[in-house]
């Protein structure tokens, strides 16, 4: 990417991030960095590829932003909806396309930067569009299929049973098509700016067996937006196992933790070492047992409880626990899904991206009989 064109463009993109508050001041450097990995490359697609994505996914965030911020909740007890990205989530959608784009900058340097496109095409140009549908079909599937009028329904459960909008693994067919449309944004800018090699020679105009057809385009295009559009459902998938989705059980509302981290639960109940520890400790305040104890009665009992305990039963946003006037040993926040709770929100992402991007390079090796090995730096 010619420098007159990446740095004004780069400079914009980080004006807007900041005056939008889209992203966090260390967002913003990671961004920086991101598009300094992108603009390396001798062509314009990738770079073209990372301010498409930016666009069009800070674009579907803001759409009904008021309506989405009322079906979710933040961890901190503010209402949902995506807030200002940080440096974690810049690097879980680009990062694996940024070492992809280093890897053929540096190849593409080795030979020559005019060489275009040929057929069969270079497996790490096929990892690089890979990532951005399948991190655009995730964003734009999160974003508006948490609209759907339709209640989600749980893809890991046997049931398909439904579950709370934005609840992770929660799929609707609504958030799915949605998905396919991200997919095909970044496919069609990949189209249109891939130098592909043009199907008959320009000497001596024969077919060309390096050249692309309008046939192999269209099935590559075709490919490559389904490919992407798998990737929600891969997102879904891991979400649904791995990240753990947490309900707050007053509003019924699925709690997002701050900057896609994960979000704590208060572990009560008659087998947890919290219950224990409080009805012990309760058990000798009533029978007066211990050194120097008093017996203590009705609502004094409570509060000399909540003392020793550390006012954990008190909510708060930082400790995540309900108040004692529900007047039970029920937590506020349950778990929906995701019990395994390996991962966080950026985790998954990060997760996603580098396996369809690979599961991408994967395929094309095995159709194209271009080995994979041909991605590592000679």
């Amino acid at each position: 990417m010619k420098a007159i064109i990446a740095v004004p463009v780069t400079l914009a993109m980080v004006y807007r991030a900041w005056s939008h508050q889209s992203l966090t001041p260390a967002g913003i450097v990671a961004a920086t960095l991101t598009a300094i990995a992108h603009a390396v490359h001798p062509w314009s697609l990738p770079f073209a590829l990372l301010i498409v994505f930016f666009l069009a996914g800070t674009r579907v965030t803001k759409v009904k932003h008021d309506v989405k911020a009322k079906l979710t909740m933040q961890s901190s007890g503010n209402s949902g909806g995506e807030g200002a990205r940080t440096h974690i989530q810049v690097f879980a959608n680009s990062g694996v396309a940024s070492i992809l784009c280093l890897l053929h900058a540096y190849q593409l340097r080795q030979q020559s930067p005019d060489t275009c496109y040929s057929w069969p095409g270079d497996l790490l140009i096929v990892g690089i569009i890979a990532n951005y549908a399948a991190v655009a079909a995730d964003t734009f599937s999160s974003e508006l299929g948490i609209l759907s009028k339709s209640h989600p329904r749980l893809i890991t459960s046997i049931t398909f049973r439904k579950v709370p909008p934005g609840t992770n693994g929660g799929v609707t067919a609504y958030g799915l098509a949605a998905g396919l449309l991200g997919s095909l944004i970044i496919v069609t800018t990949s189209m249109a700016l891939t130098p592909f090699c043009p199907p008959k020679s320009p000497v001596t105009g024969q077919r060309d067996m390096h050249g692309w057809t309008l046939t192999e385009r269209n099935r590559f295009t075709f490919a490559m937006a389904l490919w992407g559009a798998l990737g929600s459902v891969l997102d879904s998938l891991l979400g649904g196992w791995l990240q753990q989705s947490v309900v707050d059980t007053r509003t019924g509302r699925i709690v997002e933790g701050e900057g896609g981290k994960r979000v704590l639960v208060s572990k009560k109940g008659p087998n947890s070492m919290h219950y224990k520890k409080r009805a012990e400790i309760k058990a000798s305040l009533l029978n007066g047992e211990g050194k120097n104890a008093i017996p203590m009665q009705g609502p004094a009992v409570e509060d000399e409880l909540d003392h020793k305990m550390g006012d954990m039963d008190k909510y708060d946003a930082r400790k995540k626990f309900r108040k004692p006037s529900f007047g039970d040993e029920k937590p506020s926040r349950i778990v929906e899904s995701g019990m395994l709770s390996l991962l966080d929100n950026n985790e998954v992402n990060f997760v996603m991206a580098l396996t369809m991007s690979l599961g991408a390079m994967g395929v094309a090796s095995w159709l194209w009989d271009v080995p994979f090995s041909s991605i590592l730096p000679v």
